[in-house]
Order: structure tokens, then C-alpha cells, then sequence
């Protein structure tokens, strides 16, 4: 339906792309950092993975109120603060106010991706949901696209801090497209007092159902997001001897890769839906080929170029999780429950990029080189994931069977 697609789907793909350029365009411009602010290995985790830990803490304030005000007001307000974060990137002096204006940025991203998700559940039936969530994260792909090799390639000219005012400027017209364009929803009445829904958030975070998805979002999502937006580069310029402009263009290899994956799903999710491929089981098969992946990446076997497209493609499915997740809940609690697990992927890439950053640093003061302190620290994230896997393969109950 062209005229759903235009108002619905285009806001939404607007914001998630711009969500995931700022996610992942300190990968890019990290060397300058560096550079500029004499920034340690910790440093420079700690300073991006603001952008994590704030969008984590915004998750659950931010499940509450779509639940209860609709995507188009929510959303249109924090890509506000999104603007306003990076103005202050832009002006950024000193690593105190670059973490303040990165911390921003998180807050005001954070409902982009939840939005969209509930808007689908309000606006598509539920056999679309799997197509069109591929088809959003599909727009995050191009976003991350274009923080590697477009932007490597535009930083001379425009330097880091011109690029900030330019996603300044895209923020705030991302705001008013979103409100002027998406449909409005009632404002849902406040059921019971504040201690009630923190009771309901505290039943989600408790219970099984989810407890199952917890651990592989955290490794898996939060972990892909670590490497994607900011020590995939490391690694490619230090293990594969890579320059800045080949690493950027092997991050161009990702997230193409990703692309693929994620409009795959968009393309095929209607078709397997309608044969009872449940997201779950596209969770298990992605998952046991993104470990795969992984190890020949730890261990050089086979081509780089090949083993990072796979790597951007099979993380294609780590999009499923929300809906996997949410689907063992009531409708109503759609909001809460996606924004729930998305406090575990973010948390999972605060801890992943942050820890990698200080076992680097520890690593090295241990008389281990750059190379092979990588190595040790990415074969300790594929082992926690194998651990975040497991609980994934216990049988689930009906969907939707839990209130």
C-alpha cells in the first residue's frame, strides 16, 4: 500500500538510518579522536559506548511511554535531543563534553528502532511484522553504510566535526517528518500508579519467556553493535594490515553484508511466516553460522572480504530477537518487552565495547602486542556468546501465551 508505505514506513526508515550512522560513525572517525584528544584504548571505548549506556537507561522510560503515548510523539521528541547532542559533538572540546554530546545522541536515538517496531504492530497485520522489521533494519544498514567508506572518503573535506553539524541538520528534519507524517494513536489513561508499571517491567524481566532471549541479546546484538561501530577497525588495520581507507572499506564489506541479510528477511519474511517459520528459528540457524563466521575470522580462515560480508549478513537476524521476545507477551505489553531487551543489547555493547578496551589495555601492559590482545579479547566474546546461545535451544511455550 504505497500511501502506508510513504507515511508509515519512510519516517521511520529516516530515523533508524540516521540512528545507526550515529552509532556506528565513531569507527570512522576514531583515528582523529585519537589523534585530537590523545585518547587511550579505554578512552575511546568509554567515549563511545556513551552513546550505548544512554540509550540502555532510556529503554525502559522509553517502553512506558509508546505504550502509553504512540510512536509519533515519542519519537518526534527525542530526535530533538538527537540534534541537539550532536551540535554539542560538533563543539565538542574536551572528552567530557564529547560524552556528553555522544550521551545525548543515545537518549534521542533510542526510540527509533522500538518505534518502528510498535508502530508495525499497530499499523501492519502480524504476518507482515517479520518483513517489515527486515525492511527497517535494512534502512540501519545503509545508515552504517554510510558512516565507513562515504564518510572516510568526505572527512577531508568536511573534518569530524563538520560531519556532526550535517547530522544536526538530518535530525532535525527527521523530527518533523515524523510528526508531521506518522498517524496519531490515543493517548492511553495511566493504569495504576508508577509502582505498578515498574511491578509489570519487573514481572517481564523475571520471567522465563525472556530470560531465554536476555543473554544471546546481550552477546549477540550488543556484540555485533561493539565491533561494528567501533573495533572491527582495530582489528582490521592491526590483525589484517589493513589502512584506515582499506578497514573502511571492509566496514563498506559488513555492512553490505548485513543489507543483504536484512532485506532478505524483508523479502522472504511474509513467505515464511505463512509456513510456520517462527523469528526463533531464524534466531538458532543465524546464530550457529554467525559463531562460525566468527571463528574463521579469529582464526584467518578463508578470505577477509568473505568472512566479514558473512559476518554483516548472518547478524541480519539478530533483528528477530524483538519479535521472538515480545511474542511470548500480551500485545499491549509490545512496547515494554522490545525496550526490555533492547536494555540488554545496549548493556551488552556499553560492557563489550568498554571491556574490550580495558583487556586491550591489560593485555598489553602484560607484554602482549596489539595483534594478539585482539585475538584473546575477540575469542573471549564468542565464547560468551556460545554461553548466550544455549538457553535459546529450551523449548518455548505458545506465543502470546504469557499476560
Amino acid at each position: 500500500m504505497p500511501s502506508r508505505w510513504g507515511r508509515i514506513f519512510l519516517p521511520f526508515a529516516l530515523g533508524y538510518y540516521l540512528s545507526y550512522l550515529l552509532r556506528t560513525v565513531n569507527a570512522v572517525i576514531s583515528p582523529a579522536l585519537t589523534a585530537e584528544f590523545d585518547l587511550s584504548a579505554a578512552n575511546l571505548g568509554l567515549l563511545t559506548s556513551t552513546y550505548f549506556l544512554a540509550f540502555g537507561l532510556a529503554q525502559i522510560p522509553v517502553g512506558i511511554a509508546l505504550d502509553r503515548f504512540g510512536p509519533r510523539r515519542v519519537e518526534a521528541l527525542l530526535l530533538l535531543i538527537t540534534a541537539i547532542g550532536a551540535a554539542i559533538f560538533a563543539l565538542g572540546d574536551s572528552l567530557q563534553m564529547l560524552g556528553f554530546g555522544r550521551a545525548l545522541i543515545g537518549l534521542g536515538v533510542s526510540a527509533c528502532l522500538m518505534a518502528a517496531l510498535k508502530g508495525f504492530a499497530l499499523w501492519y497485520p502480524r504476518e507482515r511484522q517479520s518483513s517489515m522489521t527486515g525492511f527497517i533494519m535494512a534502512a540501519g544498514a545503509l545508515g552504517a553504510l554510510t558512516a565507513s567508506m562515504p564518510l572516510e572518503a568526505a572527512l577531508p573535506v568536511l573534518g569530524w566535526r563538520g560531519a556532526f553539524w550535517i547530522i544536526a541538520v538530518v535530525a532535525l528534519v527527521a523530527s518533523f517528518t515524523i510528526f508531521r507524517s506518522l498517524p496519531d494513536v490515543p493517548v492511553q489513561e495511566a493504569r495504576g500508579s508508577m509502582g505498578d508499571a515498574l511491578r509489570v517491567l519487573a514481572g517481564i524481566y523475571a520471567s522465563s519467556a525472556f530470560l531465554r532471549f536476555a543473554a544471546s541479546a546481550a552477546t549477540f546484538v550488543g556484540g555485533f553493535m561493539a565491533l561494528q561501530s567501533l573495533w572491527a577497525v582495530p582489528w582490521l588495520m592491526n590483525v589484517n594490515e589493513l589502512g584506515l581507507a582499506q578497514a573502511a572499506g571492509m566496514l563498506v564489506v559488513l555492512n553490505l553484508g548485513n543489507l543483504v541479510g536484512q532485506l532478505s528477511i524483508g523479502v522472504l519474511g511474509v513467505r515464511l511466516a505463512r509456513r510456520g517459520v517462527e523469528p526463533v528459528a531464524l534466531l538458532r540457524g543465524g546464530y550457529v553460522c554467525l559463531i562460525l563466521v566468527q571463528l574463521a575470522i579469529l582464526f584467518a580462515a578463508g578470505p577477509v572480504m568473505v568472512a566479514w560480508f558473512l559476518f554483516g549478513l548472518f547478524s541480519a537476524v539478530n533483528s528477530q530477537s524483538y519479535l521472538a521476545a515480545s511474542r511470548a507477551f500480551a500485545p499491549a505489553l509490545f512496547g515494554r518487552v522490545s525496550t526490555a531487551l533492547n536494555l540488554m543489547a545496549f548493556a551488552g555493547a556499553f560492557a563489550v565495547q568498554w571491556g574490550l578496551g580495558h583487556a586491550l589495555d591489560a593485555l598489553r601492559a602484560h607484554g602482549h602486542d596489539m595483534v594478539s590482545a585482539l585475538q584473546y579479547a575477540f575469542g573471549g566474546l564468542i565464547l560468551l556468546q556460545v554461553a548466550g546461545f544455549l538457553p535459546l535451544l529450551l523449548r518455548f511455550r505458545d506465543p502470546e501465551a504469557l499476560d
